[in-house]
């Protein structure tokens, strides 16, 4: 069930990390959204390093997450000039 909940989670969160970090994407809106749920799981796996083994990533470790996926992939996948 954590994972469920998590993936439920990392939607809202990437609609939220879009409107943190306006600007051109290389992808678009799914793009991000996929970003947003890998971020919750980012934003768990960091929070595991922290406080340990049970602990599950809410809404602001969610966020964190995604918005350094969001900066990493802005940084791979940037549009030539």
């Amino acid at each position: 069930m954590n994972i469920l909940w998590t993936i439920v989670i990392g939607l809202v969160v990437g609609a939220i990390a879009k409107l943190l970090m306006p600007g051109k994407d290389p992808g678009g809106f799914i793009v991000t959204i996929l970003l947003g749920i890998a971020g919750a799981f980012v934003g768990t796996w960091i929070g595991r390093i922290f406080a340990g083994e049970n602990y599950t990533a809410g809404w602001i470790m969610s966020v964190i997450g995604a918005v350094i996926l969001l900066l990493l992939y802005r940084l791979l996948f940037k549009r030539g000039a």
